[in-house]
């Protein structure tokens, strides 16, 4: 059976939480050639809606889905609404027990060094000067660890604080992943997409691609007819190490120290068994990573929460505001290490849900809701699950 045409998939095995879910209309991307026939077979899972009805969408970046109502504009022309999910590595998802609209497996392979021209047309796209940068094209099926590690060992530096995150290439500027003070968006110059409505390829500037904190454009639904199919990458050739987090201060001391020097592979390396220290294995304990997004707050409630919990953990931001540690005001609510049915929160670590005993959708999203009214009722801070959602053909659906 051709990979273009739909078909009967058991995503068990393609989400890192191990959640069953039967995909009825199953689609694999592994070729540039096929983006033209899979906009006519997305167009047929369209429908119009008015701008007053709340629409759907879904991306992965693994994979991506946002949920928004448009406001009402002067006129009630109808629009269309998307139908259809579009996976990558599965990493960073939760997915229904069913879903009969179509899935789109992102498997694009390939990875190239650009010349001064690259494979950009659009001259409004801001270049990287190749004189400072390396500028590599990497297509959007790519695993994003081996990624990172092909990199590493090419010379081409700045993405290891971001080592052995899960998940695929083209997810990562779609929830700008980040990690021990490295965001994914410091380093993408531009994101090549497939419009399904225009059918044209495009590239973004990352300045149009509107990251922020575990977000961008690509998880708006007003963007949903956009599939990413690969991301260009601008790495400094002058490397500076990030060395800013708690986990990584023993490479900060040697830094700092003028006899002794640290490499890149030095900060992979301590990277690496870190998180393999602080993290369980997904082959192992099913888990999506964090669960929840570290929140964000003013910093008058953070000195106020500071003064009840002094052993509050927070980061101040560059813009005023503090960070709070997530895993932190997780555990000190009593629900590290602890199990509500097939589902609980990790030993090691409070801020990561795993599945060590087959649960699903609903099992997932009432621990969840547990403890995110535990956090909301002891500090007054209201958590924010980081996966993306999928939700069930019909369904109540649960903030994410």
């Amino acid at each position: 059976m051709s990979s273009s045409n739909p078909h009967f998939c058991d995503l068990l095995t393609f989400n890192t939480l191990a959640l069953p879910c039967q995909a009825k209309n199953f689609v694999m991307l592994s070729d540039l050639g096929q983006l033209q026939g899979l906009s006519t077979l997305l167009k047929k899972c369209q429908k119009p809606v008015h701008d007053n009805e709340p629409t759907k969408s879904t991306q992965d970046n693994l994979t991506n889905q946002a949920n928004e109502t448009n406001q009402p504009h002067q006129t009630n022309q109808p629009s269309l609404q998307t139908h259809w999910n579009i996976l990558g590595g599965g990493s960073n998802l939760v997915l229904p027990k069913v879903l009969h609209q179509p899935v789109l497996h992102i498997q694009l392979k390939g990875i190239h060094l650009l010349d001064d021209q690259g494979l950009q047309n659009d001259q409004s796209v801001i270049k990287a000067d190749k004189s400072t940068f390396y500028r590599i094209r990497v297509a959007a099926g790519e695993n994003w660890h081996d990624w990172v590690t092909f990199a590493l060992n090419k010379g081409w530096y700045g993405l290891e604080n971001l080592a052995l995150i899960p998940g695929s290439v083209g997810a990562a500027p779609v929830q700008n992943i980040g990690a021990y003070g490295v965001e994914v968006a410091q380093f993408i110059e531009s994101v090549d997409v497939w419009n399904i409505e225009t059918e044209q390829l495009l590239t973004l500037s990352a300045q149009d691609c509107d990251f922020a904190y575990r977000n961008s454009r690509f998880k708006r639904a007003h963007y949903s007819n956009e599939i990413i199919v690969a991301v260009n990458f601008a790495l400094p050739k002058a490397w500076q190490p990030v060395l800013t987090y708690q986990d990584l201060k023993p490479l900060a001391q040697r830094y700092l120290n003028p006899s002794e020097s640290i490499t890149p592979h030095d900060v992979y390396q301590l990277v690496c068994e870190v998180r393999q220290r602080k993290l369980p294995n997904p082959a192992l304990i099913p888990n999506a990573g964090s669960f929840f997004q570290n929140p964000v707050v003013p910093h008058e409630q953070a000195q106020a929460l500071k003064a009840q919990h002094p052993n509050l953990v927070c980061y101040p931001q560059a813009d005023g505001t503090t960070k709070l540690a997530a895993g932190w005001l997780i555990d000190t609510c009593g629900w590290k290490g602890k199990r509500l049915g097939s589902v609980g929160m990790h030993a090691n670590q409070a801020l990561v849900l795993v599945n060590p005993d087959g649960g699903h959708y609903d099992d997932v999203m009432t621990l969840a809701d547990a403890v995110r009214h535990d956090v909301q009722t002891l500090f007054g801070v209201a958590l924010q699950i980081e996966p993306i959602c999928w939700m069930p053909d019909s369904s109540t659906h649960h903030t994410a």
